[in-house]
């Protein structure tokens, strides 16, 4: 095992003594010599960290209650009712507003809860109301009838560095006011599949099961996240990687349910798609910073400020955007209402433009026609649309070069190269000017992307 020099060890004990004196005030050995100790700052801030107990009660379904010939062969009833059974889970919340007794969690914490205690530090306990959630962001606002509680101040979560040194603060397993520490392991987690809207901080500090919806503070005795997940290989504990929803995100979502009772999330009316190698050369683009328009919605806000198919967005409100997670979360977490400006790049000149954030966009069209079209695109078959705006795909023949493409049946084509395609014809003349490469602007469902085909 390797060994660091004693001189070493004392000067970075000196370090973080120094460095954090707020936090961690020093403390003597039984030889006199000073240590560093985060006792103060947690005697400060555990009482504002609550135990939540839920209750609710279920219906025990027996999916062999659904057999038809299960129920006629033992005589089932029509009207049977299935058993219900009551259950019980755990979790933590934090204390925001004190005088107005507001605590945060998470969603998942509450959900169907029919009957919700929060535990005190001194053991008091309380019932809790659910003001309001946020499902997206695994977000839920609780409140109890007490002026008397102790809040813990907010942090700026996005003056956050890695490396920064973390303490987390919750109930795993029912063990009240647990304490752990650990640095801020990596920023602006996203696409882990966990919550709707994802920005992360991830910590090795160790979180469990029960810390759901505890407290992520700085040495400051600050609240920079709520704690909500872990990844752990099958049905392991805690392996170092867990993840907290930053503050100020999460506080987004609180003032809007503690103004509206819920949370109205608004859009500008956009597909976006993250750029790669090929669309960086299919759109001769300079970098593959900022995220793709794959599609303007109509009667958007993004159309009536002018944004356009193609176009590049670098950055929102001068911040620069490097992936459609942050792009989504910087407009998600503002109010119908409220503007932004958004940088774009435009065919090689750089724009400002700003957008209100509006309501949900409208839906794509409805499809009608049959034929077959051109080498790059054999093995689907297409119906010209409607309104003759794009072609849907009817099908696709399996192991075709269609299928090798990645499209699939339903999926309508808007562009080729960068022209429309309003007719069979259109698509046609397109792929027998160029045979080398094919830039395919499609719409699927609700989603818009490009693909290039070689």
């Amino acid at each position: 095992m390797r060994q660091w020099p004693v001189s070493l060890v004392t000067l970075w004990l000196l370090l973080f003594v120094s460095l954090n004196s707020q936090a961690a005030l020093p403390v003597t050995d039984s030889d006199g010599n000073q240590l560093p100790t985060l006792a103060p700052i947690i005697k400060k801030t555990t009482p504002a960290v609550v135990n939540i107990a839920t209750s609710s009660t279920r219906q025990v379904n027996h999916p062999l209650l659904n057999d038809p010939t299960f129920r006629e062969y033992y005589r089932i009833p029509p009207n049977y009712q299935a058993p219900e059974r009551k259950t019980q889970s755990t979790g933590s919340g934090v204390v925001i507003i004190g005088k107005e007794g507001v605590i945060i969690t998470n969603h998942h914490v509450v959900e169907g809860a029919e009957n919700i205690e929060v535990i005190l530090h001194n053991g008091d306990t309380l019932t809790a109301k659910l003001i309001g959630s946020d499902p997206e962001v695994d977000i839920a606002v609780l409140k109890v009838d007490s002026n008397k509680l102790q809040d813990i101040p907010l942090a700026n979560s996005s003056l956050l560095d890695v490396g920064d040194f973390v303490i987390a603060i919750g109930n795993p397993f029912g063990l009240n006011q647990t304490v752990t520490t650990g640095i801020v392991s990596a920023l602006g987690r996203s696409g882990l599949g966990i919550e709707g809207y994802e920005d992360f901080i991830q910590t090795d500090a160790s979180i469990n099961p029960g810390n759901s919806g505890g407290a992520l503070i700085n040495l400051r005795g600050e609240l920079i996240g709520i704690n909500t997940a872990i990844l752990a290989p099958g049905r392991g504990g805690n392996v170092g990687i867990g993840f907290a929803i930053p503050i100020d995100m999460a506080m987004s979502s609180v003032e809007q349910i503690l103004t509206h009772g819920e949370v109205k999330r608004g859009q500008i009316g956009v597909v976006i798609q993250d750029i790669d190698k090929n669309l960086q050369q299919a759109f001769a683009l300079p970098s593959r910073d900022g995220i793709l328009v794959s599609r303007v919605m109509d009667d958007s806000s993004a159309q009536a400020a002018g944004i356009e198919d193609a176009d590049v967005i670098l950055a929102v409100d001068e911040r620069p955007v490097k992936n459609v997670a942050q792009l989504r979360n910087a407009i998600g977490s503002r109010r119908i209402g409220d503007k932004v400006n958004l940088t774009i790049l435009r065919s090689g000149k750089q724009h400002e433009i700003d957008v209100k954030i509006g309501g949900k966009a409208t839906e794509p069209g409805k499809f009608a026609l049959n034929t077959n079209i051109g080498k790059k695109l054999d093995g689907a078959q297409f119906r010209e649309t409607s309104d003759n705006k794009g072609l849907r795909i009817s099908n696709i023949q399996p192991n075709s070069a269609a299928e090798e493409t990645g499209l699939q049946k339903g999926d309508v084509i808007i562009s080729a190269n960068r022209k429309s395609v309003n007719s069979v014809n259109d698509l046609r003349k397109i792929i027998s000017k160029d045979e080398d490469q094919l830039l395919l602007h499609v719409i699927r469902g609700r989603s818009a992307f490009f693909v290039v085909i070689q």
